[in-house]
């Protein structure tokens, strides 16, 4: 199993960035998926899962409404659009194979991460 992130920048408060997530080594179409996110100096936090079929998405209350969690099954890769942002979005962003749905950090495979920092 692999899993690359990319996208990741540095943003203004207010602007947008749009992170990617390839996926390798598994049957995407097969596993719900979930992006998290670790600030500096705090714990590892769920912020998205999408269902392998993209039937159902949950977000954390931080991010509902400006983030939006997506995936293309034909090219194995996950997406997060994220609008609106806050200088408390900054943090690594990850993304990671789902073992449980819905809003844990239930999740066998995880990747490297991309920083996304927001400041003016």
């Amino acid at each position: 199993v692999h899993l690359v992130e990319s996208g990741g920048g540095l943003v203004q408060p207010g602007g947008s960035l749009r992170l990617s997530c390839a996926a390798s080594g598994f049957t995407f179409s097969r596993y719900s998926m979930k992006w998290l996110r670790q600030a500096p100096g705090k714990g590892l936090e769920w912020v998205s899962t999408i269902y392998s079929s993209s039937s159902n998405k949950n977000y954390a209350d931080s991010v509902r409404g400006r983030f939006t969690i997506s995936r293309d099954n034909a090219k194995n890769t996950l997406y997060l659009q994220m609008n609106s942002l806050k200088p408390e979005d900054t943090a690594v962003y990850s993304c990671a194979r789902a073992v449980a749905e819905g809003p844990t950090l239930s999740y066998d495979y995880r990747g490297q991460g991309t920083q996304v920092t927001v400041s003016s």
